[in-house]
This record gives C-alpha cells, structure tokens and sequence, in this order.
C-alpha cells in the first residue's frame, strides 16, 4: 500500500533498528506487516541509498533557477558537532520550488560549498540563479562569488532578525 510505502522510510529516519520493523509495523497496520524482515528492510534502504545517488548525479543542463535558498541545517544528532546538510532549495523561471541539493558539509565552510556549488555546474547548471538569499554563513557567500559571480546575494531576513533577537 502507498502509506507502507511511505511509513518504512519514516520509520528508518526515525532510528527503528531494521530488526525492529515488523513489531513497530505489526502494531501500526496489523497483518500487513507481516514478512516485512530485515532483510526486507535491507532491500529496502539499498534501493532508497540508489534513488537518493540517481538524483544527486542528475543532469541539470536544461535547468534554470531564478532564486535559490541556502543554508546549512545541523541535526541533534552530535557525531561530529561540525557536520551539517548543506541544502539548496530554487525556484524555477515558472515559479515551481525544487530541491536543488542536499548534501554533508563541514559547517558551512567555503570549501563545502564550493564543492556542492561546482558539482553543481559540472552537471550541467551553467545558468546562474539571478538571485540568492542565505543566513550570515559567509562560506556560502564566499563560494557563491567564485562559482556563480553573476548571482546576487540577499540576506535573509528570518536569520536575521533571528539573529538580533538572540543578541
């Protein structure tokens, strides 16, 4: 069913261990969960990791973005307190909001930009949004000027008054 499909994946990001799957599904849907293994699970999370790879290889070469929002999202989760996504979400010339990217950074450094916004443009997104809006982060400002020059810079007025309220 179409809200299996999509209650696995939630449960995954949610931390249930595969092994557990069946007894957390087994008490969510009842006999529909029944066989769900954790190899099915497995399976399951190979094919989500190849999904998620076939997109973030995708051409970009017929794309063309007016705006894009960039920020550097940081998890609860404390592996490394200087990891972070470094995400990219743009507006289309007609008006619809995409994921542009969505990848790991080193805080929100000039070099883990730089390397997402030039595998950007490797893939074929030659055309510079005309505009990007962001936090304070100068990293992604300082990357944005080197690989997209053209792109104006807008900082974000949410961060900000963020910002001066916490001062």
């Amino acid at each position: 069913a179409q809200s299996l499909d999509e209650l696995i994946p939630w449960l995954y990001l949610r931390g249930v261990s595969s092994g557990n799957f069946q007894e957390a599904l087994s008490a969510l849907v009842g006999e529909q969960a029944k066989g769900l293994s954790a190899n099915t699970v497995s399976r399951l999370k190979a094919r989500w990791l190849k999904e998620h790879e076939d997109w973030r290889r995708r051409d970009l070469g017929q794309k063309r973005y007016v705006y894009w929002w960039a920020d550097g999202v940081y998890s609860n989760v404390r592996l490394d307190d200087r990891l972070c996504l470094l995400v990219i979400i743009g507006v289309t010339e007609h008006g619809h909001k995409e994921l542009v990217a969505v990848e790991d950074g080193h805080r929100e450094s000039e070099a883990s930009w730089r390397e997402l916004l030039t595998g950007l443009r490797e893939r074929g997104l030659d055309n510079a949004p005309k505009l990007a809006v962001g936090d304070g982060a100068l990293g992604f400002w300082k990357a944005l000027s080197k690989v997209f020059p053209d792109t104006r810079h807008q900082r974000c007025w949410v961060h900000k008054t963020a910002n001066v309220l916490d001062k």
